[in-house]
């Protein structure tokens, strides 16, 4: 099953320094058809201001992962990390028992970014930050895994959760093929170019659901790039 999720169709809240599209209900916006996929409960497509962001706030039980389109975005924390996250990269963080972060665009333009939550396994963990560089030119042509709960995904950041975050960049005409199990949920967003999924179109930043699948085919009809996340 392929169930695409036009951009115009997405929850979307305008802060003026934060202009927010939402694919799941989040904040004000609530849609009970879209409380969530599997386990990933949040998918914000962000665009932060210059010289702005989010304040310190807390958050617990959740394992978060902020994939950067461009841009970059400095962050902190109260366990004393601290980081700048720039376009292509990944920062996760596991909320745990309890955590406050601030997310700061210090650049002098405007950063994007896909924010992801997922459900964890289980509670009560200590929370915990990581963050890596993941160079483009490693996964042309073929997904290359971000972040993981797996132990067998080697260079991949920890998550706490049954799960996989993947990207991939293809050139117009490349195909990049995912392999799964039917009875996980899979959401992709191409942040640019349009792409076909097992056959069905889909535009720049729209959702992509898919489940009862066990291979993913990921045609690029544009220069593309392409999130994926594979969760429980």
């Amino acid at each position: 099953m392929i169930d695409i999720r036009p951009f115009d169709t997405l929850g979307h809240a305008d802060h003026g320094w934060l202009d927010a599209r939402h694919h799941f209900s989040f904040a004000n916006y609530h849609d009970p058809e879209r409380m969530g996929w599997g386990n990933i409960r949040v998918w914000n497509d962000d665009t932060i201001a210059a010289q702005s962001g989010f304040p310190p706030h807390p958050h617990r039980d959740m394992e978060i992962v902020t994939f950067v389109r461009s841009g970059a975005i400095s962050h902190r924390d109260s366990l004393g990390n601290e980081g700048r996250t720039v376009a292509g990269d990944v920062q996760v963080m596991s909320a745990g028992t309890g955590i406050i972060h601030a997310e700061y665009n210090l650049e002098d333009e405007q950063t994007t970014l896909f924010q992801i939550w997922i459900i964890p396994d289980r509670t009560g963990d200590k929370p915990g930050w990581g963050q890596r560089a993941f160079p483009k030119a490693t996964r042309e042509g073929g997904f290359e895994v971000l972040a993981s709960g797996m132990p067998d995904v080697d260079d991949a950041l920890t998550i706490r959760t049954d799960a996989k975050v993947a990207a991939t960049t293809l050139s117009t005409g490349q195909t990049a093929v995912w392999t799964t199990s039917p009875d996980r949920h899979q959401y992709l967003v191409a942040p640019t170019g349009r792409v076909r999924v097992n056959g069905v179109e889909a535009q720049p930043r729209d959702g992509i659901a898919v489940t009862d699948e066990s291979e993913i085919s990921v045609e690029a009809l544009d220069d593309a790039e392409v999130v994926l996340v594979d969760a429980r």
